[in-house]
């Protein structure tokens, strides 16, 4: 049965090494230490959301944030009572009454939620707990960085509504650093003009994983940190982080596959010799070779994984899994449930376990996740 293995040891080397990275040299307005904000969004990075944020909660972390409001409720649902922030802003009002019914700190990122949210807190007769978010150039969510005066008035209105942070998201600092830099400007330029207005900004919070690492002087008082827990990050790893967390499975059928004999979807890959297979039943819904840096997980981004895949078949781009202790060449494009592996030579038998170094944010939630 495949499953994906996460060892406890170097997750929580992982936490350490993030602590000791943490610019604690610039506290903030009470004095305190940067806070660590642990972003637990796509099942907790494929650690499982419930048993991870429980880890976390367990090595000394104490703030989360979600992108869903379906990843809020099953955190609330597991009986974790932590602050809780949702990172997406929504002018749902039936959204917004569910965030607040289950204790989650709402964003506001434009006028209408901001609206909304006052109304549900004046309804409710309760203050409601929120971020602002600000956008500096992603054209997601927040407040348009340039349109000032109707962030201004927009704040100013809210009575029913404790502003407890602000916040922007950088669109590229894994490779831009000029860009980065430049979204970082605009939003101190937008935290200074708030302040002048007397609204208050709360928790100042801009570091993603990538901007963590490469930015310190951007920590200000707290920094969202989510891949560089498992060490599976798209850019230089230059704190040490130990990659966390495995897919195995175990094979399911062994063949021998006569010279000239076609492997796999669409003919890509016909072998040389008398070959020797294993077929092991874990593919592209696994996540095996969905590469990580990219946000993508809908179908429509598998397929031109699919495609890419093809592609790197034929540039002979070779992909391995590694089986008692050996590694072995998957054989021909990468199917949705199954790949096959060469294995000639090899002292290799049926349900042997085999371990795929792949993403493991993308294996589907449904299979198993082991603790040890």
């Amino acid at each position: 049965m495949k499953a994906v293995v996460i060892n406890k040891q170097d997750l929580r080397y992982n936490i350490e090494k993030i602590k000791e990275h943490t610019n604690v040299n610039l506290p903030d307005d009470n004095g305190n230490a940067v806070k660590i904000i642990a972003v637990v969004k796509t099942n907790g990075y494929g650690l499982g959301i419930v048993e991870y944020t429980k880890f976390l909660i367990d090595n000394g972390i104490d703030f989360f944030a979600v992108s869903t409001i379906e990843e809020a409720l099953k955190i609330r649902d597991a009986g974790i009572k932590e602050r809780l922030l949702m990172l997406s802003s929504t002018s749902i009002e039936e959204d917004i009454r569910t965030l607040i019914d289950n204790d989650v700190i709402i964003t506001i990122g434009s006028k209408e939620t901001a609206e909304i949210a006052d109304k549900v807190g004046q309804d409710l007769n309760k203050t409601i707990r929120a971020h602002i978010k600000i956008d500096t150039g992603f054209g997601r969510y927040g407040f348009i960085y340039s349109n000032r005066e109707e962030m201004i008035k927009t704040l100013k209105t809210l009575k029913n509504v404790k502003i407890e942070g602000t916040f922007t998201h950088f669109s590229n600092s894994y490779y831009d650093d000029k860009y980065t830099k430049l979204q970082f400007k605009r939003f101190i330029d937008c935290i200074e003009i708030l302040k002048m207005n007397e609204i208050q900004t709360g928790m100042l919070h801009a570091c993603n994983t990538s901007a963590f690492i490469k930015f310190p002087n951007m920590h200000l008082n707290a920094v969202r940190i989510g891949s560089a827990f498992t060490g599976r990050i798209s850019f230089k790893n230059s704190v040490g982080l130990k990659k966390v967390g495995y897919l195995k499975a175990n094979i399911a059928e062994i063949r021998e596959l006569p010279k000239g004999f076609n492997i796999g979807y669409s003919n890509v890959y016909k072998t040389k010799r008398l070959t020797k297979v294993a077929i092991v039943p874990c593919g592209y819904s696994d996540g095996v070779n969905i590469q990580t840096g990219r946000d993508m997980f809908r179908a429509i981004d598998k397929i031109r994984y699919i495609v890419r895949d093809c592609k790197d078949v034929l540039k002979k781009q070779q992909l391995y899994v590694k089986i008692n202790g050996q590694n072995c060449a998957i054989l021909g494009r990468i199917g949705t449930y199954h790949v096959t592996v060469d294995i000639t030579g090899k002292d290799v038998k049926i349900n042997d376990e085999v371990i795929f170094n792949t993403s493991i944010k993308h294996v589907d939630s449904s299979v198993r996740r082991e603790w040890n």
